[in-house]
């Protein structure tokens, strides 16, 4: 379930904002391009926190993901929705957000036919809390080592969100977390 009233940004061809769209309704099998973020969380000892999307979720419920994403409401700066989202999501207070790769753009469909159509950009953050899971939303939570994490996405891919194995394919990504190892 949608935090109340969330809406999504929706970006034209050239990622301009277009209009919103109420979130409850944007996913579908042809989902506008919109506005997203995804986070990498990592602790003290350089694990990353994965998740397990929880069953009820619209798109790709079940799989294993980065630590967490989310839209940006109307007005709302990205490093203020990234905190909201974690919070919501996983019970944690973030480290501010630094913005890797600010450029990633995906669309995927999965096999109910829903799709996601996102213009995506990539941070990481840090905590050394455990999180406190909403199971309306995370169902599992794991602190791994990334090589762990891109040996199982090489393995077994079909478990994992396809941003996810897509995002940690991009090099900027792949130099900030070699950094935090």
């Amino acid at each position: 379930m949608p935090e109340p009233h969330e809406q999504v940004i929706l970006l034209d061809e050239h990622f301009h904002q277009s209009g919103t769209m109420d979130k409850a309704v944007v996913h579908s099998n042809q989902t506008p391009l919109h506005l997203a973020f995804s986070c990498y969380v990592f602790n003290r000892k350089g694990e990353l926190l994965i998740t397990r999307r929880a069953l009820n979720k619209t798109a790709w419920p079940g799989v294993w993901s980065n630590s967490f994403c989310g839209h940006p409401q109307p007005g709302e700066s990205q490093s203020d929705a990234i905190a909201r989202r974690a919070a919501f999501e996983l019970g944690l207070t973030i480290s501010p957000p630094e913005l890797v790769v600010p450029h990633f753009q995906y669309c995927v469909t999965d096999a109910s036919g829903v799709m996601e159509n996102e213009f995506c950009p990539i941070y990481v953050a840090h905590s050394d809390a455990q999180p406190q899971p909403n199971p309306l939303e995370v169902m599992e939570y794991v602190w791994v080592g990334i090589e762990q994490v891109i040996d199982a996405i090489n393995a077994v891919p079909q478990v994992f969100s396809p941003w996810m194995a897509l995002q940690l394919q991009q090099p900027e990504l792949l130099k900030r977390i070699g950094a935090l190892a």
